[in-house]
Parts: C-alpha cells; sequence; structure tokens
C-alpha cells in the first residue's frame, strides 16, 4: 500500500515562515517530522492518498508550499522531483533519488540546484575522521571493511514488510543499507569500479536480503561492504591507510597512527590512539539525520543553491544500484 501523504506548515521560532510539505508518512518520516519538533517548528498534518486525490485540492495545497520532504518509496520519488521541481521548490528527497534505470536517465535531465538527496551517513560521527586523518597524515588509503548487518528476514513482519517488496524496493538490502556506505566511499574516497552479488538467502518474495560489494576507489584502494538481513547483529568498519588506520565497532572510533612505532627490541607495535569517539550507534545515525536536516533547511533560511559536487555525489552514487 503507498503510503500517506503529510502536508506540513511550519513556522519558524524566529518569525521566518515556511509552508513544508512532507510526502509519505512511515517511520522514516515520524523521525523527521520528531526532528522538526525538537528544532521548534510548529505543523499541522493533511492527509490524502496517491494517486486517488492526486488531482485533489488537499495533494494541490502541497503546490502552495515553499519546501517539500519526498519520503515515498523509492520507485515514487521521481513523479515527485519532477512535479515540484517544475515550481522552484526546495526538496528535500530521501535516498536514493530513483530505483530504475529508466528513471534515472529522466532524473540526470533535471538542473534543480534546491533539491538536496538524504544520504545523511555524510554527516555521522564516521565523517568527522576525515579532516583528523587529513590532519595526521596517515597517507594513501589502502584497504578497507564494512560488515553491517542484523535478522530482520527471520522476522515473521519482513514477508509483508515493504522491505521484501521487489516493486518497491528492487535491490533490496543493497538498495537500503549498502546504498548508504556506497555513498560514503565515493563522497571521502571517490570510486571508480563496483562489483555487486546480490543474492536472495530466504527466498521471501525473491527479495535481496544479502549483498556483498567490492569497490575500487580512485587511488586504487581496494573495500568490501557485506550488508545483510539473515544475519546476527553486527556494525564494524575498518580503514587502513598507509601511515595508519581506523576502527569502528558498536561503542566508539578509533584512529591509530603512525606506521613506524617499534618496541625495545625494534619491532613493530601497534600505533597509539590519536584520536578516540566514544558514540552510541542508534544515536549516532539520530544525529547523522538531525544534522542532515538541520543543514537543509538553513540552505533554505540562508535561501542557498546546494553544491554542485554534492549533487553530482548524490547522483554518482545513485547510478550503482544499476551496476
Amino acid at each position: 500500500m503507498v503510503q500517506d501523504l503529510i502536508m506540513i506548515h511550519v513556522i519558524n521560532v524566529e518569525l521566518h515562515l515556511y509552508k513544508i510539505g512532507i510526502l509519505g508518512n512511515g517511520k522514516h518520516s515520524k523521525r523527521i517530522q520528531n526532528i522538526l519538533k525538537k528544532k521548534s517548528y510548529n505543523f499541522y498534518v493533511y492527509k490524502g492518498r496517491r494517486p486517488r486525490y492526486r488531482n485533489s485540492n488537499s495533494f494541490l495545497k502541497l503546490l502552495e508550499c515553499d519546501v517539500i520532504f519526498i519520503l515515498t518509496p523509492n520507485n515514487t520519488h521521481l513523479e515527485y522531483i519532477k512535479k515540484f521541481s517544475n515550481k522552484n521548490k526546495y526538496i528535500f528527497c530521501e535516498k536514493p533519488p530513483v530505483s530504475s534505470l529508466k528513471d534515472f536517465k529522466q532524473l540526470m535531465k533535471i538542473k534543480n540546484k534546491k533539491i538536496y538527496y538524504n544520504f545523511n551517513f555524510r554527516f555521522s560521527n564516521l565523517s568527522k575522521i576525515f579532516p583528523i586523518i587529513k590532519k595526521n597524515t596517515l597517507g594513501s588509503f589502502l584497504y578497507g571493511s564494512i560488515i553491517v548487518g542484523h535478522g530482520l528476514a527471520f522476522k515473521k513482519e519482513y514477508i509483508k514488510s515493504w522491505r521484501s517488496n521487489k516493486k518497491k524496493i528492487p535491490n533490496g538490502v543493497y538498495e537500503l543499507v549498502g546504498i548508504h556506505w556506497i555513498d560514503f566511499i565515493n563522497y571521502y574516497f571517490g570510486i571508480k569500479k563496483l562489483y555487486k552479488e546480490n543474492i536472495s538467502r530466504k527466498k521471501i518474495n525473491n527479495s535481496i536480503d544479502n549483498s556483498n560489494i567490492k569497490i575500487t576507489t580512485i587511488n586504487n584502494g581496494k573495500i568490501n561492504i557485506f550488508c545483510t538481513y539473515t544475519s546476527p547483529l553486527i556494525n564494524e568498519k575498518l580503514f587502513i591507510f598507509e601511515n595508519g588506520y581506523v576502527v569502528q565497532n558498536y561503542k566508539k572510533i578509533e584512529i591509530r597512527g603512525p606506521a613506524k612505532v617499534f618496541d625495545k627490541n625494534n619491532f613493530f607495535k601497534k600505533p597509539p590512539i590519536i584520536k578516540k569517539i566514544n558514540f552510541s550507534e542508534e544515536n549516532d545515525y539520530n544525529f547523522s539525520l538531525e544534522k542532515s536536516v538541520v543543514y537543509f533547511m538553513n540552505q533554505v533560511k540562508k535561501k542557498k543553491l546546494f553544491k554542485n559536487f554534492d549533487i553530482k555525489k548524490s547522483l554518482e552514487s545513485n547510478k550503482y544500484l544499476f551496476y
């Protein structure tokens, strides 16, 4: 079932008036609504359904909005991007922008610098380390490993979930989880080559519940990403550079270096900690999402366009769904 459409009128406490329309009323939309509340935005909700009310007065009220949040299933994004880009609205579109090659080719024709694609891991705690890496000259990137998994496909509700619906999410866990990390690698390192192997292990609606991704970066670094809905809970990252490395688990991120550290017998020993960040994995996700929404709204308030680099990287990341 297509999710509800929500229209929200937001009044900023700084006396700036913004009319904000939100399309989609699922769990993720509720998270963003809560962020808007937390940031002292007042709103009311108007409900309708697509496509039944697409031309109704209720839906047309969205055209009165200054800002549109597109939080509907991935396969509906293009329709709304086209509609509201033509009206010169600021658009916050959930990742990935589109889920089919046909839609992607149409999306590439849209020249809109008021659109923001929510690859919010760019605001995560892990993203904070890259200025530190540069400052401490850890050298060239050599190898990385990202493992993200939990047992969603073992839950009964997965069978009827939109996550196992191939019409809405044709690439399954690759499209929902892997794309975040593909964008992260592309944003900070650049991608030269990508190979993926998508598998339906549980055979539930033939949905993709395991994805193994192999990436070669622009500077010939190598990284493996494994995403799964059929494993115990696990979330670990490792990035190895010539002069140090970064490791993350549920509770912390450590940056270690330099490489040339010796014991009294002149043997290499584990590099010392340059920087340590303690955090909660769940809080990190909420933090990065909030930062992403705040960044978007700040651009709206300042009437700024989004950077060409950020838009370009978002579209590059999206195209890897179709490799």
